[in-house]
């Protein structure tokens, strides 16, 4: 159950597992086709090692398709050593569908904080609802069922299935795709819309109707723990004998790396403003961007000719505040996001805001809130807004969690 990212909006997830198809281009070191006896000897191979070699993951206790359900949805993006702790906080909260569909969506914001990706939060929050309204509160066994729920997309509904509920189902994700690339020597399968259809159907041929829970899992856990990307453990590999890669002496070529993208860099500034209480002002994101629902600090962005100054002053104008004493710089908080990088500086002031006094609406906000230290401590937040806390020294004691 190694992380990577999974999804991929609008594809077709195959019917299920189809074991007797040919498998073209396999076996070493030329191409052909591994023969039912070939494949029955690697199917048993790879399920043996996995008895022996799989880690004791919490969601692995009991097979529980809820607990499945969770653990996949949190390892979209985020490794596993990283969900594991907060499987096991969530499971405490959250037991089953029913108290994640009851559950406020802020609740549910807080309990993913640290994760990051909080899309992959309300989306679980949204499924839930519909599971409860829809099929009894449980996650459905159907794979239509399950394709139809927000967040789960083909690698989702397949692990579910497979894994939860113990039925033939391909997945293909990046530890999977990697085996297979190496296993029949394709270099460039995960690169290209035709070279991803052939790793879903090798997935499914070599999918094996009984045991599909074990095969699958042996897949994931294998390319996790054995075929890594880079000095891949060959000598230990339970399926060397068959690997192509392998017998052609270059295993790390395979699959290709993506090449490496720019990251835009955008800068800007941030406020931490206090009252005279000492509390801070937050903003809660709104709809249709970043950080959906989740509370920060303000900031906004600046064009190139804009010093970082004079963004700030512009953004504590926009709100009708007044520092007092001016403002001060306090440093400056730099985020990587998947697409972006954000470098803000950071300044801070005390401002007189009167029990009357209404902050404009719209400025990247849905609601305002002077917060307190247990507010800070309760409220969802992205790790921008946790750095730029931890900047201004208003973590509060149980609050210092980071999340993306």
């Amino acid at each position: 159950m190694k992380s990577v990212a999974r999804e991929k909006p609008g594809a077709t997830h195959p019917s299920g597992g189809v074991p007797g198809r040919a498998i073209r281009g396999a076996g070493p070191p030329r191409g052909g086709e591994l023969s039912p006896g070939g494949r029955t000897a690697l199917r048993r191979a790879l399920c043996a090692w996995f008895a022996g070699a799989g880690r004791p993951l919490p969601w692995r206790e009991r097979y529980d398709p809820y607990e499945v359900w969770v653990a996949e949805m949190m390892l979209q993006q985020t490794q596993v050593e990283a969900v594991i702790p907060f499987f096991r906080r969530w499971m405490a909260r959250f037991p089953d569908v029913a108290a994640v569909a009851a559950a406020p969506e802020e609740e549910v914001l807080k309990a993913w904080e640290g994760l990051g990706y909080y899309r992959r939060a309300r989306n679980l929050h949204e499924a839930a609802r519909r599971m409860v309204a829809d099929h009894g509160g449980r996650v459905p066994a159907d794979l239509e069922a399950l394709r139809a729920l927000p967040g789960i997309g083909r690698y989702t509904a397949g692990a579910v299935l497979s894994i939860g509920f113990d039925r033939a189902a391909p997945i293909v994700d990046g530890n999977v795709g990697r085996v297979l690339s190496r296993l029949f020597a394709l270099p460039d399968a995960a690169r290209s819309s035709a070279g991803e259809a052939r790793l879903w159907e090798l997935a499914e041929a070599l999918l094996p109707s009984r045991a599909p829970r074990a095969f699958n899992q042996g897949l994931m856990e294998l390319g996790a723990l054995v075929c890594r990307p880079q000095a891949p453990r060959c000598g230990e590999c339970p399926l060397r004998r068959w690997c192509r890669a392998r017998a052609l002496g270059s295993p790390e070529r395979f699959p290709a790396a993506p090449l490496p993208k720019a990251r835009p860099v955008r800068e800007g500034s941030l406020l931490l403003l206090h009252d005279g209480a000492g509390r801070l002002l937050l903003r809660k994101r709104p709809a249709g961007g970043l950080w959906v629902g989740l509370w920060e600090p303000p900031w906004t962005e600046r064009s190139p000719a804009e010093g970082a100054p004079a963004a700030a002053r512009r953004l504590l104008t926009a709100l009708a505040l007044s520092p007092l004493g001016g403002l001060r710089r306090r440093g400056r908080v730099v985020h990587g996001l998947t697409h972006l990088e954000l470098r803000l500086a950071c300044y801070a002031a005390q401002v007189q805001a009167t029990a009357g006094h209404a902050l404009p609406s719209g400025n990247g906000a849905s609601a305002w809130q002077w917060a307190g230290a247990a507010a800070l401590a309760e409220l969802p937040m992205a790790r921008l807004g946790r750095k730029a806390l931890a900047i201004g020294g208003d973590i509060p004691a149980g609050g210092s969690r980071t999340s993306g």
